[in-house]
């Protein structure tokens, strides 16, 4: 499906990024790998290249989402000097570990600056690229606290939910352009995001919790998400926890729903 594509994606130093490079390596797609790190992001690199990618087609652009001004100068540069983009994935984000009340509003600020307006401005830079050529994917990573508020996540749910909003009524504006818009939804899914997730005064949690290291495999987690991708599902719902069921029961009992996370540790 992605031989001989061009795709980007965003947060591929680790986690779900990282995965997904892998796994669109593996089907010969042309790669730009984006993160802070660019260590990390070489490392991807020569890994995708052993995974089968051609090495000429992996680029690795470094860019933090949050320094919007510098997003249209790093679109502009991709797509003359990488190719066109035929699929873009809006996966950088951190996450939170505070409560509400001891919760800087830096803190605040800095979760809605990346897995938001990040997301959007980065977006909203490509975004007429594909419209004139009448072709290409979006995708953002949003998650199950995109759908349900949870405690210690007051500012990573409110941040998800947005992005939930954002690609949903982008999907309408551009339904009859030629291009799709996907949002995924990951439940618990074993990577380093409770260990790089942000406490009240801004610093990093420095350890996981029970729940992510029971998660899903990140490996199958790429692989339903590259799958989605590839039939344009508007939705992409991965996980195998009993997390994914609270979706459901959102829907039909959200009583329920708001108890049950009320009581949970």
């Amino acid at each position: 499906m992605y031989n001989n594509k061009m795709v980007w994606i965003t947060g591929a130093s680790s986690g779900i990024g990282e995965a997904l490079s892998y796994q669109f390596a593996a089907q010969g797609a042309g790669l730009v790998l984006s993160a802070r790190r660019e260590a990390e992001l070489e490392r991807v690199k020569l890994e995708c290249i052993d995974r089968g990618a051609d090495a000429s087609r992996v680029w690795v652009m470094p860019l933090d989402v949050a320094k919007v001004d510098t997003l249209p100068q790093i679109v502009e540069h991709v797509w003359s000097e990488c190719g066109p983009v035929d699929l873009l994935i809006n996966n950088a984000g951190i996450s939170q570990r505070s409560l509400c009340k001891d919760t800087d509003i830096e803190v605040y600020r800095r979760l809605l600056d990346v897995d938001v307006l990040g997301q959007i401005a980065l977006t909203r830079e490509l975004l007429p690229y594909l419209l004139e050529r009448g072709s290409g994917q979006l995708a953002v990573t949003s998650s199950v606290a995109g759908k349900v508020g949870v405690k210690y996540r007051t500012g990573y749910c409110a941040a998800k939910h947005a992005v939930l909003g954002f690609f949903d009524a982008l999907r309408a504006e551009v339904s009859e352009s030629g291009l799709s818009v996907s949002t995924i939804i990951p439940g618990f899914i074993k990577t380093d995001v409770a260990r790089n997730a942000l406490v009240g005064d801004g610093e990093a949690c420095g350890e996981t919790d029970a729940d992510i290291e029971g998660g899903m495999n990140v490996t199958r987690c790429a692989k339903v998400i590259v799958k989605g991708l590839a039939a344009r599902c508007p939705e992409i719902v991965v996980g195998e926890g009993k997390e994914m069921k609270i979706l459901w029961l959102k829907r039909l009992w959200p009583s329920l729903v708001y108890k049950l996370v009320a009581q949970r540790v």
